[in-house]
């Protein structure tokens, strides 16, 4: 298969370590069009080492993080019978997108403290540190564990335990799917060996998420010339109300 031959043909051209990651992608970039529905990203790549196979089972860990941002996340709750706004939490910061994926379950292959020195999991990944000084009487537990569920049903955060082929602790593959409403930017994509939940290499890159086309034209032109910007949409606003209602009045005529 190409990716076989492709990591073992970039596991050749490394340098010698103990044991560290040699990494492929199938594409470091991805460019957002107005017909962008989404994409996959195969993440392939070796074990280079120069000494024999340690005895112990190798596990392989992969994620893929998007823009981190600051994020606010409200609770409804139903009052004299409509639904308000009744608590607030804001995050620190969460990724736009985030992605694991791995060989076997994810707290088999990674101990809890090497989760927490390494922000693996999607709970790690979202930083809460102010939110509880901001909000001393609120469990900001349950408003993270909100935001993972919302986003997990926008598939913006994917957790894919077993999901990462590794042969002869050697070669490893995976793909990561990418939803359309992907946020523009540096993606982080880091891949953890683990022996006995122990980090014993790490590798990381960046894939490169842009708008290109009209859509990056139109993204540039609203934050660079935004009164340009409104007054072309108001135009096109007019021109389809207009050309809508000359089309219901000849509809009418005929």
């Amino acid at each position: 298969m190409l990716w076989r031959l492709a990591a073992l043909l970039i596991l050749a051209a490394a340098p010698l370590r103990a044991e560290e990651v040699v990494l492929g992608l199938s594409s470091d970039k991805v460019a957002i069009t107005a017909t962008f529905d989404g994409s996959e990203i195969l993440i392939f790549g070796a074990v280079k080492r120069e000494a024999p196979i340690p005895e112990t089972t190798l596990d392989v860990v992969i994620t893929v993080s998007g823009p981190s941002l600051p994020v606010q996340v409200r609770r409804k709750d139903r009052q004299f019978g409509i639904w308000i706004n009744t608590d607030m939490v804001d995050l620190d910061a969460a990724p736009s997108f985030y992605a694991v994926a791995t060989t076997g379950p994810l707290d088999k292959v990674l101990s809890n403290t090497e989760d927490l020195r390494h922000r693996i999991s999607i709970p790690r990944a979202i930083r809460s540190v102010g939110a509880a000084s901001m909000a001393p009487n609120v469990d900001v537990g349950n408003f993270t564990d909100a935001l993972i569920r919302i986003k997990r049903d926008q598939n913006a955060y994917q957790m894919r335990e077993s999901a990462v082929v590794l042969d002869e602790q050697t070669l490893f593959r995976t793909a990561i799917s990418l939803p359309a409403n992907l946020t523009e930017g540096a993606y982080q994509t880091r891949i953890f060996l683990t022996r006995e939940g122990r980090v014993v290499s790490q590798y990381q890159t960046v894939i490169d998420v842009r708008k290109v086309g009209l859509e990056r034209w139109l993204f540039t032109m609203s934050r660079e010339q935004p009164m340009l910007y409104g007054l072309m949409s108001l135009a096109i606003a007019i021109a389809a109300g207009w050309g809508a209602s000359a089309a219901f009045q000849i509809m009418r005529r005929g």
